[in-house]
């Protein structure tokens, strides 16, 4: 009864949500951010049809979504660092080749840890153990308190950001970073300290906080608020120059040493 409840709660916010951003023209302005919303929305369905099917085929079709919610999530973060560096283009440039690259290892690692843990458990169901279930639940949940660390860092290195250059958040940017802020820290505590046969409880509780992230979402998604300019923009654009400069030397020096190596 109380899922359904959290399901219903939840599907009703994603639309009110949705329809709102449409009506007041923030769904152009966020894409990723909206995308994102959509396709949780969207997965309610054939979790439902799976559900209804058997709990077998349920089982599959969650860890299935949850690790596509993962991936989708990442689009999240790159959404609140285009909005918050859409004044500063040449520190957007490097920060979203350096999300990209991180993700990528994360998703990357999470992989291989998955692998070598189905090698172990293979080994142990050859002796007549049924664990298979179990790896694929294992091997979702490592993937995910991986990537949601990775996100949940890269939330923290934008805050720190905006507090060193005094780079105010708009009211839109806000929500979005709260709201996500809060339903990544909640997760990364379940994946990291809930054990495994506390997962039922667990699982009500991350429910039951996207409805307070939906909230969140909804009350600074009303209308449209954009971000103000800082006074420190060109400081944050002088660094980067500094930053970029001294990169491109040391790829030079780099070079150099390579190529002096290899004619000898």
């Amino acid at each position: 009864m109380l899922s359904h409840v959290i399901w219903s709660g939840s599907a009703a916010l994603e639309f009110l949500l949705l329809i709102r951003g449409w009506q007041c023209g923030l769904l152009r302005r966020y894409p990723l951010f909206y995308g994102y919303i959509s396709f949780v929305a969207a997965l309610d369905v054939p979790r439902f049809l799976a559900h209804a099917w058997s709990n077998q085929v349920y089982w599959y079709t969650y860890w299935f979504s949850e690790i596509l919610g993962v991936m989708a999530g990442c689009a999240v973060v790159f959404e609140i660092y285009r909005i918050a560096l859409d004044s500063y283009p040449g520190a957007a440039r490097i920060t979203r080749n350096v999300l990209m690259f991180v993700f990528a290892m994360a998703f990357a690692k999470g992989l291989v840890n998955a692998w070598n843990l189905h090698q172990v458990w293979d080994e142990a169901a050859a002796n007549g153990l049924k664990l298979h279930q179990a790896w694929d639940e294992a091997a979702a949940l490592a993937l995910e308190r991986l990537v949601r660390t990775v996100q949940g860092i890269a939330l923290i290195a934008l805050v720190v950001l905006f507090l060193a250059y005094s780079i105010p958040f708009g009211k839109n940017l806000r929500g979005i970073l709260l709201g996500y802020s809060l339903f990544i820290a909640e997760r990364i505590i379940c994946l990291t300290f809930v054990p495994p046969q506390g997962h039922d409880f667990w699982f009500y509780a991350y429910s039951a906080s996207y409805l307070v992230v939906l909230s969140l979402w909804l009350a600074h998604l009303w209308s449209y608020h954009p971000v103000p300019e800082a006074q420190t923009r060109l400081a944050l654009e002088r660094d980067y120059q500094v930053l970029a400069a001294a990169t491109q030397r040391r790829f030079r020096e780099t070079a150099g040493f390579v190529r002096k190596a290899v004619r000898s």
